[in-house]
């Protein structure tokens, strides 16, 4: 049977191409799927990663401060005011780290189930996307508020402790750890933004890269489709 494609004659057969040009999108739908599956697999063993990490976390800064709170011998001249604010500042750490430790708990085992089940698409019943939002709130309270309250409760300590008559109300030693701690949580908010800064724009150029290839996908068959309508029987 003959083409013709413009002035051109062509002598291959029409369900040939037609074959090429199903099977070439058959193709690239398949490597697309491909790419949204790795995709949501990468999002469940990142939830899965910080779930934990906020667990292990939460625990053991949750237990440091409960040892505090009960182990501390406070003096009777100690000021009522720097009780208030160490009383709360502990039952703030507590609370935080046990909330956090809460999320990770009830949401960690339903990820961990899809995640040892052998099959691809098991992924789709994972709640890591619908619960996402609870899985970045653990995350922040465990290795972000929690560990400024944790340095704040070092500060306070070393105030309850050494700013008594018994050892010569010695401010000396408690404004040192206080000088310590300063720079060190500086530091930590400095860090914590640069990470989740750096860590957006990476995002954002893995999602632009994505647009990308979807349009050049679409741009491809939309080539396709209008190479296949170009051709006519004679």
């Amino acid at each position: 049977m003959h083409y013709f494609y413009g002035h051109m004659q062509v002598n291959y057969n029409k369900t040939s191409y037609e074959d090429w040009l199903a099977k070439s999108y058959v193709k690239q739908m398949s490597g697309n799927q491909h790419n949204r599956q790795a995709a949501t697999w990468r999002k469940l063993y990142l939830s899965r990663a910080k779930l934990k990490a906020s667990s292990s976390t939460s625990a053991l800064l949750s237990g440091f401060a409960m040892v505090a709170l009960v182990e501390i011998q406070i003096e009777e001249d100690v000021s009522p005011a720097l009780l208030i604010v160490f009383s709360v500042c502990t039952t703030l750490l507590v609370s935080v780290h046990l909330l956090a430790l809460m999320i990770s708990t009830c949401i960690l085992p339903n990820i961990e189930a899809v995640s040892n089940v052998h099959n691809v698409n098991a992924v789709n019943e994972s709640p890591h996307e619908k619960m996402n939002i609870l899985i970045q709130m653990a995350w922040a309270f465990s290795t972000g508020l929690g560990i400024l309250l944790f340095l704040t409760e070092i500060v306070l300590i070393c105030w309850v402790k050494f700013d008594v008559k018994r050892i010569g109300n010695n401010k000396g030693a408690a404004w040192a750890s206080t000088a310590v701690v300063i720079p060190v949580g500086v530091i930590f908010i400095i860090f914590s933004f640069h990470f989740y800064r750096q860590l957006i724009s990476h995002k954002v150029e893995q999602k632009a890269k994505d647009i990308e290839e979807l349009a050049r996908l679409a741009n491809d068959i939309d080539m396709n489709n209008h190479n296949s309508g170009g051709i006519q029987i004679v």
